[in-house]
């Protein structure tokens, strides 16, 4: 009789731990729900609220802020989005492009350039205007030569025209620990950066072309963006950089100033509207944790292919 008492006090105790399991869950839950539709109660307000409280015109304010890459806030289509409503927005006077990076994909810097050419096209009323913080170098700089105009101030970074791509050699180290490296693949330089084997004089070669190849390409567009204003010096395109102060006696950049410098004193509009397309909290928190770790890691340390940087 006391077994089946106490096999009957487990039961009831199992019952009701589960029940209060539950119970957290359909808190933590209804939680997530109520968050999730203030924030959308919230937008919706805020938003009515900034359009009623929208001067007649402004300046529209787009931000490049950080490594330019895919799966970072600064992303081509993040980017074009941005630069579009801003170019489809009747009260917009002019578009500022706020650049605060140290360069990244050359694919991604492409994007935006070509997507600026265009848009230019659309309306000639407005004129865009790069405005380079503490850092405008190499990818960051192909954007803001697309621009028609770029400022920075006299002590930002701007230039590092060129192009990359790096990788290790542990071939060596691997032998003095005895290790062996194992490699199962077809086509004759597919390891061509494999780290783990020694460098492959063809493919090493085949490689610098490449990397030659995206630097051609960067110097091409910063010659169509900034035509005669650049000056003849035979270490523009080296990959060195330099002051806003240097780069405007360089033709790299038009003048110093700040943002609202440009819009006040250049677009003659004191209004500045940001258009800049910003990632959700749920967007960012996701963005920190898992798999981007090893990508950060991956980026910083080159491995991810030729950067413009």
């Amino acid at each position: 009789m006391s077994e089946d008492r106490k096999l009957i006090e487990e039961l009831l105790f199992s019952a009701a731990k589960e029940q209060r399991r539950t119970r957290r869950w359909n808190i933590f839950f209804r939680l997530l729900v109520m968050i999730w539709l203030f924030t959308i109660v919230g937008t919706v307000v805020f938003s009515v609220k900034d359009s009623k409280s929208r001067p007649q015109d402004y300046v529209a304010l787009v931000d490049i802020s950080g490594a330019i890459a895919a799966d970072r806030d600064a992303n081509a289509d993040a980017v074009v989005t941005g630069l579009r409503s801003a170019f489809e927005d009747e009260n917009v006077r002019g578009v500022i492009l706020r650049i605060n990076s140290p360069g990244g994909s050359p694919v991604q810097a492409g994007y935006i350039y070509d997507e600026i050419v265009r848009l230019k096209k659309t309306r000639e009323d407005i004129k865009v205007y790069a405005v380079i913080s503490d850092m405008g170098a190499s990818a960051a700089y192909y954007i803001a030569a697309a621009a028609d105009e770029i400022y920075a101030n006299s002590s930002s970074i701007v230039g590092s025209i060129g192009a990359f791509m790096a990788s290790f050699g542990f071939d060596e180290a691997m032998a003095n620990i005895g290790v062996t490296r194992r490699f199962y693949g077809s086509g004759e330089h597919k390891a061509l950066l494999d780290p783990f084997q020694p460098e492959d004089p063809v493919a090493a070669e085949h490689l610098r072309g490449t990397v030659r190849n995206v630097h051609e390409q960067f110097i091409a567009h910063v010659k169509e963006g900034r035509g005669e204003r650049l000056s003849d010096n035979p270490t523009l395109f080296t990959g060195l950089i330099w002051t806003g102060e240097q780069a405007k006696e360089l033709g790299l950049i038009d003048g110093l100033g700040s943002a609202s410098y440009v819009a006040r004193e250049v677009v003659g509009v004191e209004e500045i509207m940001d258009f800049t397309l910003k990632p959700s909290v749920l967007d960012r928190f996701a963005s920190q944790i898992g798999a981007k770790m090893a990508l950060t890691l991956g980026t910083s340390l080159g491995l991810e292919g030729p950067l413009v940087r």
